[in-house]
């Protein structure tokens, strides 16, 4: 058998084919606007609140940080100055002034404060008015006056200070602690100056990335230590002081470098004030390397972001695509299966139409032979005829019967092929039956150069079943197998039956020399209307009709094909068909 591929030979009106592309790109465009939307949405949502948790979380984290950093610091700053204080409160409180006036002992003293670290740079003892009783340091300050200064004026009312940084009579920075100690209604003053180099590098030294930097000032806004980048120890710090409003606090500076000439980045700036001195310890950093890991974390989702955008849009193409190409096929096939339809109503009435002109057949057929009968009797009577004449015309006459005869046979075949019969089950002699049908399609096959070769197994019983339904199934085979052989000069139709004692029925083979099925069709030959014949030339229900037919009788059917060799259908039927199977079918 020969399935060929089907060829559409119709025409669709341009206007027709335009309204079909432009509703498929409308499809095509809702289903893209669909899925991106059902996928990106979701994908933005998510993405936005991943980056708004992880934003706040950075800054949280980072704005907690610098707050530690500044609390740490001023913590050291602190308790060196606690010590530093605690040191000149123990030496003035647990020696006597006449001690500390002694040269030998302060030296003794001040070395032993500056064991392990150089933490003051002199110390002295100073009178209730301002003059030098004792003296070790680098400096000549013996013959000094305090009682004018700043730092002698607090010390003599508050009892401990701590000054600001200053140039003071040694014209170098420095800042210094004093304590006092009271005997009756005489005040002493024990002096000391903190090692600044030694002090600036208990702040300064802290590092905080490539921009980052810590300082001091005092409430004037006065550096009191260098800080990294620009300005120097006693000038004006780079911040203004309007921006440390608050005891402790952490921000973020927008500097106008417009106004202060100064070309500053944004800041972002932690400070907090110590209890004494009242000096502010200030850390600050560039904003965007205090941010640079969040910021590159950020950049990171988002890339991830936009690369999962791409992906989702190139495949929402291509699953779009392939949508659009589906329906497409299926409406193709729709087409075709509606064309399809309508040619299988032709056919319906087309055999309605032949056997109603079979019908209408037999009765001329019947007058055809009773007048052949009547001139026959009429021949025998006749008494004027020489025997030659006589034999001559009886041989007419029984040509003529026997092409009556004939012609009946096939109109009966047609009738009861187009079920104007009723159907009902009789007993089948397979083998005569397979004969009638073979005469029936004989002339068909002929013209095509299509010989039959019949092997039938003598002696198979008689069973019950459809005559009508099994020659619908013996005429789509025998049709199949010679249209298989289509562009082939000759070939063969083979037709064998064996009984089949194990199951209790009889084998029926059909085979052809045709082009043969290609295995990617072979499962769908017997699908409602798959054909790969030509349109007008195939329903697709033949062998569907076929297969249900042999299911319904309680058999089976299966085939076996070679592309280029031929094809073998194998049918059994079972010799006690089941009780539903005379049900009249198409």
């Amino acid at each position: 058998m020969e399935l060929k591929q089907e060829i559409d030979v119709s025409t669709k009106h341009p206007h027709l084919e335009k309204k079909g592309k432009e509703r498929y790109s409308k499809l095509y465009r809702k289903f893209i606007f669909l899925t991106l939307t059902c996928s990106l949405v979701p994908l933005f949502l998510v993405g936005w609140g991943i980056y708004a948790y992880y934003s706040g979380f950075s800054t949280i984290r980072i704005m907690d940080y610098f707050k530690n950093q500044v609390d740490h610091h001023r913590e050291v700053i602190e308790v060196f100055l606690r010590e530093r204080t605690s040191d000149l409160q123990l030496v003035i409180l647990t020696h006597s002034p006449d001690s500390l006036q002694n040269p030998g002992n302060l030296r003794r003293i001040f070395s032993v404060m500056n064991q392990g670290h150089s933490f003051f740079t002199d110390l002295g003892l100073i009178d209730d008015e301002g003059k030098h009783l004792n003296y070790i340091g680098p400096y000549d300050l013996m013959d000094v006056n305090y009682s004018k200064t700043v730092w002698f004026r607090e010390v003599m009312t508050k009892g401990i200070y701590i000054s600001d940084m200053f140039a003071g009579f040694r014209n170098a920075p420095h800042f210094i602690i004093a304590v006092t100690r009271i005997d009756g209604d005489r005040k002493w003053i024990l002096r000391a100056s903190i090692d600044t180099e030694y002090f600036r590098s208990l702040v300064e030294h802290v590092k905080m990335g490539a921009t980052g930097e810590v300082y001091l000032s005092n409430q004037e806004g006065i550096l009191q230590t260098t800080p990294r980048f620009g300005g120097k120890i006693m000038e004006k710090a780079p911040l203004p002081v309007e921006f440390f409003s608050e005891e402790s606090s952490i921000g973020i500076y927008e500097p106008d470098n417009s106004d202060t000439g100064r070309h500053f980045q944004r800041q972002l700036v932690a400070y907090t004030w110590l209890e004494n001195p009242r000096w502010k310890l200030v850390v600050r950093q560039d904003y965007a390397e205090a941010f640079r890991d969040a910021n590159q974390a950020n950049r990171a989702a988002l890339i991830f972001l936009l690369f999962s955008l791409m992906i989702i849009l190139v495949i929402s193409l291509i699953i779009t695509r392939h949508m659009i190409d589906i329906i497409k096929k299926q409406d193709k096939d729709t087409d075709s299966l509606n064309k399809q339809l309508v040619q299988a109503g032709k056919l319906a009435s087309l055999g309605e139409l032949s056997a109603g002109v079979a019908h209408e057949i037999n009765n001329p057929l019947a007058i055809i032979l009773t007048e052949s009968q009547v001139m026959r009797d009429t021949i025998d009577e006749a008494t004027g005829l020489n025997d030659e004449v006589k034999n001559e015309l009886i041989d007419s006459l029984s040509q003529t019967e026997s092409q009556v005869h004939r012609c009946s046979l096939i109109t009966q075949s047609l009738l009861k092929f187009s079920r104007r019969n009723k159907s009902q089950r009789e007993m089948v002699n397979l083998n005569v039956f397979l004969e009638e049908v073979i005469r029936l399609m004989d002339g068909k096959a002929r013209g095509m150069g299509i010989h039959f070769v019949l092997d039938l197994e003598k002696d198979i019983p008689s069973f019950s079943s459809d005559p009508s339904l099994l020659q619908q199934v013996f005429i789509n085979l025998i049709n199949n197998a010679a249209d298989a052989h289509e562009g082939k000069p000759y070939g063969t139709i083979s037709i064998g039956t064996r009984a089949d004692n194990r199951r209790n029925g009889v084998e029926i083979t059909v085979g052809d020399t045709g082009s043969g099925i290609s295995p990617e069709i072979m499962e769908k030959i017997f699908d409602p209307f798959f054909t790969t014949k030509a349109v007008g030339k195939g329903t697709g229900l033949g062998l569907s009709i076929t297969y249900s037919t042999i299911k319904a009788v309680g058999g089976d059917i299966s085939v076996r094909s070679t592309i280029g060799k031929g094809t073998q259908f194998n049918i059994f039927l079972p010799f006690n068909p089941p009780d539903n199977d005379n049900e009249n079918r198409e």
